[in-house]
């Protein structure tokens, strides 16, 4: 009988639907609540976070199955996570590998950081203008100018 190696713990393959990698170990909760997948009772999900990574020193995962991202939701992962691997998977292949690029622009989804915004008192939808200079991303309210970092983004 050979030896058993318990030192390496595998997460299983998904046979159809999405894995995003290559996420910022701190922004993984963040993903997870803008993408609505902690209210996702239909698909499987793994994730992992604080895995070793030779590119960026420690990384999160997330593999849904059975689910495949629209651009919108690709759109909401660059604001996070800009170095993020979309890949979608398909009978335990990946069919397709995207690196998610941002938008010029974004709505609906994200709060203007500005208390006296009109969009934090009326019915409005939020729509932001994204800047990005190298590592750097923020967003321009529409109607209040208001900038908002990255890391303020909810």
């Amino acid at each position: 009988m050979g030896q058993q190696d318990n030192t390496v713990m595998a997460v299983r393959a998904i046979e159809n639907g999405t894995v995003i990698d290559h996420i910022p170990a701190s922004a993984l909760f963040k993903i997870i609540r803008i993408m609505n997948l902690d209210n996702d009772a239909e698909h499987r999900m793994t994730f992992g976070a604080n895995l070793e990574s030779k590119r960026m020193g420690t990384k999160a995962i997330i593999k849904i199955n059975d689910r495949y991202l629209e651009t919108d939701e690709i759109n909401k992962i660059a604001l996070i996570a800009p170095n993020a691997i979309v890949n979608t998977i398909r009978n335990y292949s990946v069919t397709d590998k995207r690196c998610v690029t941002l938008p010029e622009e974004v709505r609906g989804f994200v709060k203007c950081a500005n208390p006296a915004c009109i969009t934090n008192h009326q019915p409005v939808e939020t729509a932001f203008s994204v800047l990005h200079e190298g590592e750097k991303v923020s967003l321009r309210c529409r109607y209040c100018e208001k900038h908002t970092e990255r890391f303020e983004i909810k």
